[in-house]
C-alpha cells in the first residue's frame, strides 16, 4: 500500500496537469468560469489533502509515543472549503459555484483512483 506522502506527490502532479487543462479550457472555451471554478476547488482540496496529510503525521507520531491525540483538523479543512465557496460567491462572473465544489473533490476522486491503481498493480505480483 502506498503510504500518505507518496499519494500527496502523485496528487500535486496531477493537480498541475488539471490546472494546464484549466488554463487552456478557460483560455480557448466559452466557460471560463466553469473552469477557473475548478480550478480554485482543486487548489483548495489539494490544500486540504495536504492539511490531513500533515495532521496524519502528527497523529502517528503521537501515537508512537504514547501522547495524547490531537485533532485531525477537520475544523481547518472545513474552513477551508467555506472559503473556497465564498470566493466563488463573492465574485460569480469569474469563478462558477458548482464546479469550485466539484473541485474540491477533485483530490479525493485522485486519491480513490490512485489507490486502485496501487491494487490493480499488486494483485498481478
Amino acid at each position: 500500500m502506498l503510504d500518505l506522502h507518496h499519494i500527496f506527490a502523485m496528487q500535486k502532479k496531477a493537480l498541475f496537469f488539471l490546472l494546464a487543462l484549466c488554463a487552456l479550457g478557460w483560455g480557448f472555451t466559452s466557460y471560463p468560469t466553469v473552469f477557473a471554478g475548478i480550478a480554485i476547488g482543486a487548489c483548495f482540496g489539494t490544500y486540504n489533502f495536504w492539511i490531513l496529510v500533515r495532521r496524519m503525521d502528527k497523529f502517528d507520531r503521537s501515537i508512537s509515543e504514547g501522547r495524547k491525540v490531537a485533532s485531525l483538523g477537520s475544523a481547518l479543512r472545513f474552513g477551508s472549503g467555506i472559503a473556497a465557496v465564498a470566493i466563488a460567491i463573492t465574485l460569480p462572473e469569474y469563478f462558477h459555484l458548482i464546479s469550485a465544489v466539484i473541485g474540491l473533490m477533485v483530490p479525493y476522486v485522485f486519491l480513490f483512483i490512485g489507490v486502485f491503481v496501487s491494487s490493480v498493480r499488486n494483485k498481478g505480483n
